[in-house]
Formats: C-alpha cells, sequence, structure tokens
C-alpha cells in the first residue's frame, strides 16, 4: 500500500534517550505527525567519540531511517548535529533539521546584552557549532562555551534535582555567572531535565534556551511550507527502535518522553 508523501512518519535519531526531549515537544507541537525514533543505544555515547565515527554512527542512522519511508530527518544529538547535518543535507532527498540552528537563532534572539553562554558534551563545544551558528547570524556577540560532561549522568540517573546535582551545577556554572551572561544554550538534549537546578544557580534573569522546544517549532514551519503537515483527522503512530537493550531505553525514556512507549524493537544499524 502507497502511503502519501504527507502521510509519511517524520524520523529521529540519537545516540541514546536523549534525543526523546526533542521527540517531546515534535508530539506537543504535532500531535497529527507519525514519528520512528531510533535511539543508538549499542554506541551512546556520542560526545566522547572522534567526528569521523560520529559521522559514520549518524549515516547508518539516516539509513535506517530511510528505509522506514521518512518525510523529514531530525538529527536529535547535538554531537550528531554538530559534525554530520551537513554532510547527511547533501546525501538525502527530504528535508534535515539539526538542534543546532534552531537553537542559535533562539538564542541570538533572545540575548539583551550580547553575552551568550553555551552548554553541552565536550564534542559539541569542541566543534564551535554554536559559536559558527551564533557568530553567522551577528558577529558582535560574544559567546562564553561550557562542557558539562556529569549533567548526562545526573539526568539519567534522575537525579535532577537535590543537592548533588546542585552542587555539580554551581561547580560547572559559577564561572559562567561571572561572565554576565543573559541567555544559556542548553546545548545537550539531556539538559532540559536540568532547568530548575541551571535557573537556581544562574538566577531568574538568565533565559534559558531549549533547542528542542526551537527544533519543533522549525520542523513545523517546514511541513507547512512544503505542505507535507498532516491534518487534524489523522490518526498518529509513534515507533520506537534501539541497538541495545530495550529495558534500559523503557526505565529511563519515560520519565524523557513524559508518557508510555509502547511500540518498541531492538535492530543492528551499521556493521
Amino acid at each position: 500500500m502507497n502511503i502519501s508523501k504527507k502521510d509519511r512518519p517524520i524520523g529521529v535519531f540519537d545516540s541514546g534517550v536523549g534525543g526523546l526531549t526533542v521527540l517531546k515537544e515534535i508530539i506537543r507541537e504535532l500531535p497529527h505527525e507519525s514519528t520512528i525514533y531510533l535511539g543508538d543505544t549499542a554506541r551512546v555515547p556520542y560526545g566522547i567519540r572522534s567526528s569521523e565515527t560520529v559521522i559514520r554512527y549518524s549515516f547508518e542512522n539516516t539509513k535506517f531511517l530511510s528505509s522506514k519511508d521518512i518525510k523529514l530527518l531530525v538529527i536529535a544529538c547535538n554531537t550528531a548535529s554538530s559534525v554530520s547535518l551537513d554532510l547527511i543535507k547533501n546525501s538525502v532527498s527530504i528535508p534535515v533539521i539539526g538542534v543546532i540552528e534552531p537553537g542559535a537563532k533562539a538564542a541570538v534572539k533572545s540575548t539583551k546584552n550580547k553575552k551568550i553562554g553555551v552548554i553541552g558534551t565536550e564534542a559539541t563545544v569542541k566543534s564551535n557549532a554554536y559559536t559558527k551558528a551564533i557568530k553567522a547570524i551577528d558577529e558582535s556577540i560574544k559567546i562564553f562555551s561550557l562542557a558539562c560532561p556529569l549533567f548526562v549522568p545526573l539526568v539519567e540517573e534522575g537525579w535532577t534535582e537535590g543537592d548533588i546535582a546542585a552542587m555539580i551545577a554551581v561547580q560547572y556554572l559559577n564561572g559562567l555567572k561571572a561572565e554576565g551572561i543573559d541567555t544559556i544554550v542548553l546545548g545537550c538534549t539531556h539538559y532540559p531535565l536540568l532547568k530548575k537546578v541551571i535557573t537556581e544557580v544562574m538566577g531568574e534573569d538568565v533565559i534559558l534556551i531549549d533547542s528542542a522546544v526551537e527544533t519543533s517549532l522549525e520542523i513545523k514551519s517546514i511541513l507547512e511550507v512544503l505542505g507535507l503537515n498532516r491534518g487534524p483527522e489523522a490518526i498518529p503512530f509513534n515507533k520506537f527502535y534501539v541497538t541495545d537493550s530495550p529495558e534500559r531505553f523503557l526505565k529511563v525514556g519515560e520519565n524523557f518522553l513524559g508518557q508510555k512507549i509502547e511500540q518498541i524493537e531492538k535492530i543492528v544499524v551499521g556493521g
């Protein structure tokens, strides 16, 4: 049975569960769209891998999702977006969206004093992807980047509040606070779950940019422009694939997604 282009699903991939914060916003913003999510849990984390390795993984994930006849691809991983987005865009015929550009645009729009902080994994910070994207819009903005590697395991353990989270956040963010930034980009898909503790350290006046929210708005806009958005009568599905341990993914993932994960299957990509 041929499915019309409009009714095809949106494909989303990430190295693990973090991209579910992006998927959550897509489902919230576009409740009539079907989605297929691939969490590459056998090879997580991407943040400590070389660029070459992350690019290879990204192509393998793209190939798998493309085989599911998707109409748009979301690279819901800051690390993969920072090194492989343009290469993937040039290799497929459907729209491809990463999480960096939407976040960068929102940060530029938000800042009043032209001082923006960017926090993320070591690989994302090292890639300078946010710096390049922000500077491409406004060269005069000062950017302060910081890797916060312990934030990911904190979130995955569910320690998003309390003394341990607060202590680590203070340790990481005090230097950024001293720079007087007025906007901070959460440059890792895990970090939205730490919004409360980050705000406690940085203060209520500092705006937190959640790339997941910005990415979902960008997807909505692209689908509307291309006439690929589904109508309110459409019945959506959300299908999940992982490359290792569905049990672990379910346990952590439902917390990220804020809803039950029903259809999940373990698969092999690459190899």
